[in-house]
């Protein structure tokens, strides 16, 4: 948790005890969590803490790169902490919530493109691939969509 001190320190935030307790909520969970999960857990955690104050708290570690984004086949944005820090993309198991690294990026022939093609530049990019991860294809669970209302 001393890491998150600094990382925290390094993006001009404070290390309050509800962004630490975001943090590691995250890294130990191993997986994506929606703000309603992780406000659940917050709960027991401190007496007074807001479904609000997780949205905020969630939206600035993402916005500061602690956390990862995932866009979730459902529409909903949840959240995810990666330890990879290199640049990479993301496979989503979506019935389990299961987050892998892809360390290959082809993308990198659209900033080429643009740059060619409307003299533009690229200053960024977000690639996520969506799918099942073995484990539930094995077990039959490749239908089970976590997070959505079914």
């Amino acid at each position: 948790m001393s890491h998150f001190h600094e990382k925290l320190r390094n993006l001009g935030m404070k290390a309050t005890p509800k962004r630490l307790a975001v943090l590691c909520l995250l890294a130990e969970s191993g997986c994506y969590m929606g703000p309603d999960d992780v406000w659940g857990l917050m709960k027991s955690r401190f007496a007074r803490v807001g479904l609000p104050t997780v949205y905020r708290i969630l939206d600035e570690l993402a916005r500061g790169g602690m956390i990862s984004t995932i866009l979730h086949p459902n529409r909903q944005l949840y959240y995810y902490y990666c330890t990879n820090e290199e640049h990479h993309h993301h496979f989503v198991c979506v019935s389990c919530r299961r987050v892998d690294d892809i360390d290959f990026c082809a993308l990198s022939d659209i900033g080429k493109e643009a740059s060619r093609r409307i003299k533009g530049e690229v200053l960024s990019h977000t690639f996520q691939v969506s799918g099942v991860c073995a484990a539930c294809v094995k077990t039959g669970r490749g239908g089970v969509v976590a997070g959505s209302a079914q």
